[in-house]
């Protein structure tokens, strides 16, 4: 335990905030037990997992979860080639990260857990619960005393997610994450992009927030569209010769960061650059256009020169 204190104290002055978040996670380990972290996009749910496994000093099996990954990809298979001249041989057996992780006592880490074919989580659910693993024509494979399942995935009503049956949910412990406070995100911002005007990263984390509750948006963006946008912004400014608050410079560099990101309601009425329009003069306040003016109420503030095709 004294060890898991020590990797604590470390990962705190790591990361920003997220304490609790790490305790559990430790916990959860310590204690041998596989663990999933749920939560939207962008809120450090692979940072955090990743760090953990770092300052714990034990291995790391990254798998991307999507549609392609087969049962195969996870666990291996023979080398065609060397089957050919030597059979089906334990030596020919090209381990997957499954089987690597198993074998190595490693932390087996899948991204986008809820992505992952029904057939292929079948195969993990089988080891969460034997602590083995049987392959054709290969002996049977026990879990070293080290490994687990740590998982992370976005909640089941995002795009291309399916839901996780209760089969998988009764072998893990489930942490549920949400955005972290405006003090912290801010301090990641600045973390990263230290040369960063203070009060430009307060204003884009407020701006950043703001999607996140926008009636027109169903989903807003997470830090990191502050962190594009600051990063951005500090370019632009060199290359128009403005300052980062000008709408010419902030506001393109908004428009250019955070677009992409959100994602509109049915029936909304305006467009993505049109909200985010209103958002920046709500909060950078440029020319009289605030949250009182008539471009913020109506949602038709002009966007700058160029950000918009003619």
């Amino acid at each position: 335990m004294g060890d898991v204190r020590a990797a604590l104290a470390r990962l705190t002055r790591r990361l920003v905030g997220r304490q609790r978040e790490l305790e559990l996670v430790l916990a959860a380990l310590e204690s041998g037990r596989h663990i999933v972290i749920e939560g939207p996009p962008g809120t450090g749910k692979s940072t955090l997992l990743r760090a953990v496994a770092d300052e714990l000093g034990v291995g790391f099996e990254f798998v991307e979860g999507n549609a392609e990954l087969t049962p195969a990809r996870l666990v291996g298979h023979f080398d065609p080639a060397r089957v050919l001249a030597q059979g089906y041989d334990p030596d020919v057996f090209v381990d997957g990260p499954l089987v690597s992780a198993m074998r190595d006592g490693a932390l087996l880490y899948v991204e986008e857990l809820n992505r992952v074919p029904e057939e292929t989580l079948n195969v993990l659910i089988t080891v969460m619960s034997e602590r083995e693993l049987h392959v054709p024509r290969l002996e049977r494979i026990v879990a070293d005393p080290g490994f687990r399942l740590v998982a992370a995935m976005n909640p089941f009503d995002t795009v291309g997610t399916a839901r996780i049956s209760s089969a998988v949910y009764d072998r893990v412990c489930r942490l549920a994450v949400g955005y972290q406070s405006a003090a912290e995100e801010v301090a990641i911002v600045q973390r990263i992009v230290p040369e960063a005007d203070p009060l430009w990263v307060e204003r884009v984390v407020e701006l950043v927030r703001r999607t996140r509750d926008h009636p027109e948006l169903r989903v807003g963006s997470s830090v990191r569209g502050a962190l594009d946008a600051t990063a951005v912004v500090a370019s632009l400014t060199e290359l128009r010769g403005q300052p980062a608050t000008s709408t010419a410079v902030g506001l393109d560099a908004v428009l250019v960061a955070l677009s992409g990101r959100v994602r509109l309601r049915e029936g909304a009425q305006h467009t993505a650059e049109e909200i985010i329009t209103v958002l920046w003069h709500e909060v950078f306040g440029d020319g009289g256009s605030g949250p009182n003016s008539e471009q913020a109420t109506t949602g038709k503030a002009p966007a700058p020169t160029g950000a918009f095709p003619s």
